[in-house]
């Protein structure tokens, strides 16, 4: 009898030291998955699109949740440092867009590629780096993804090729990739994004045609949050049906603020790329609740009724909280308890960003050239030789920087045409063009 007290008073005891909100959510039995209906895709040269009902698993819910509300408070941070002027430069921020970033990792594989502009804090994260990367970079940190190089426009990862800062110029590259994917044999597709602002950029109706010609795996997304800057999508495009943009490509109009309705459509058009049939256009339907850049606030061209209207009625988070709850895939209390972990995490990363020291001076001379073999036609490129030298000239221009006597650069960089005003012309003699 004593024994059987004891125990009681060691299950009452641990009960006790546990908040009462976990108590609850470990006694409560939730559902394993639930089946949803989503909002039906516009079409585009397709007879049959995504399916209109889907299912979510308790387990992929919450994992949703905790990557959309860990993408909003990061954005949400940034905004504060930017403020504080620890971040400075450029900087966009995608909150209210979390549904597109989450969404479309979630109808991909790992192995899968994603090319897109400057707007790429969320897809930095959902692509595998940690908060502390993404914050350290765009502090210009040491420990940031990019070594603190790179800040809001350029972050990389695995299979993730930026954050590019030129309107438009990714989606050659991201045909490209997808080029790659195709003549390497890989069951691999490039998912290549652009705003509404850049869809009216002649070199993304270029890569349309090739990636049509050759029937490249690249699936073409315009994330179309109705403002290119400051400007409406009606006053700058003769045409706002951008999944019909690529004429002979199929296309898909999709609700962007539904993450769900991202999945199904990601996966297939992923399932229409891999089969061989070519590119296939996706326009997700989003809206940025930050204005354009830091130094937009964003109401000179729209209104704060509208902003509010739309966190109101279509919040991307607020969406997937209503289904969990009311289908009992999860618990207000549980999902409260994301939160709070969420923002513990976020404010632990942002101590690191301020604390890390900032990268050293001769990273300035690190990562310019790949380092590969050289690769000479005829004699005829002078400069390749100097193809490998980054190192031993950081390294000359750290100690010229130690010395105490005064060193010119031109004294400790060999002759390139980057680095010297007036580079040496070629002996004709020894440099003969291969055409004379």
């Amino acid at each position: 009898m004593r024994k059987m007290l004891a125990a009681v008073s060691r299950v009452l005891s641990g009960v006790a030291q546990k908040p009462a909100s976990r108590v609850l959510v470990a006694s409560r039995h939730f559902a394993n998955d639930a089946t949803f209906e989503i909002k039906k895709c516009d079409l585009h040269r397709l007879e049959e699109g995504p399916p209109v009902t889907t299912v979510l698993t308790r387990e992929d819910g919450l994992k949703y949740y905790r990557m959309m509300q860990t993408v909003r408070r990061m954005e949400l941070k940034a905004d504060q440092l930017y403020k504080q002027k620890i971040i400075r430069g450029f900087c966009h921020l995608c909150d209210g867009q979390e549904a597109c970033c989450v969404g479309l990792e979630a109808g991909i594989n790992p192995t899968d590629h994603l090319i897109t502009a400057y707007r790429a804090h969320g897809f930095t994260f959902t692509r595998g780096l940690s908060v502390r990367e993404i914050l350290a970079e765009l502090t210009g940190r040491r420990g940031g993804c990019a070594k603190g190089k790179g800040g809001s426009m350029h972050m990389y990862a695995k299979n993730f090729y930026g954050g590019n800062g030129i309107v438009g110029a990714q989606v050659p590259l991201g045909a490209g990739i997808a080029l790659a994917c195709k003549y390497n044999g890989k069951d691999e597709v490039c998912l290549t994004l652009y705003g509404d602002g850049a869809a009216n950029q002649g070199q993304i109706f270029e890569a349309y045609n090739m990636a049509a010609l050759w029937k490249l795996p690249c699936i073409f997304i315009c994330e179309n949050n109705r403002y290119g800057m400051g400007t409406s999508v009606e006053r700058a495009a003769a045409s706002t049906d951008y999944y019909k943009r690529g004429d002979f490509i199929p296309g898909l109009r999709v609700d962007g603020m539904d993450i769900l309705c991202v999945r199904e459509a990601t996966k297939f058009a992923a399932a229409y790329c891999r089969s061989g049939k070519g590119p296939i256009l996706m326009e997700l339907q989003t809206y940025r609740y930050h204005g354009h850049s830091m130094s937009d606030p964003g109401v000179s061209y729209r209104t704060r009724e509208e902003i509010q209207e739309v966190r109101s009625k279509s919040d991307p988070i607020m969406l997937l909280k209503d289904r969990m709850v009311n289908s009992n895939l999860a618990s207000v209390e549980e999902l409260k308890e994301i939160d709070v972990e969420v923002r513990k995490e976020i404010e632990d990363a942002a101590q690191f960003a301020t604390a890390d020291p900032e990268p050293p001076l001769e990273e300035l001379g690190y990562h310019i050239y790949c380092n590969d073999p050289p690769f000479e036609v005829r004699g005829a490129n002078q400069w390749i030789k100097f193809k490998s030298i980054t190192r031993q000239a950081s390294l000359s221009i750290t100690n010229s920087w130690s010395s105490p006597k005064p060193t010119s650069i031109e004294s400790v960089m060999p002759s390139h045409p980057l680095s010297s005003p007036s580079p040496p012309a070629p002996n004709p003699s020894q440099h003969q063009s291969p055409f004379q």
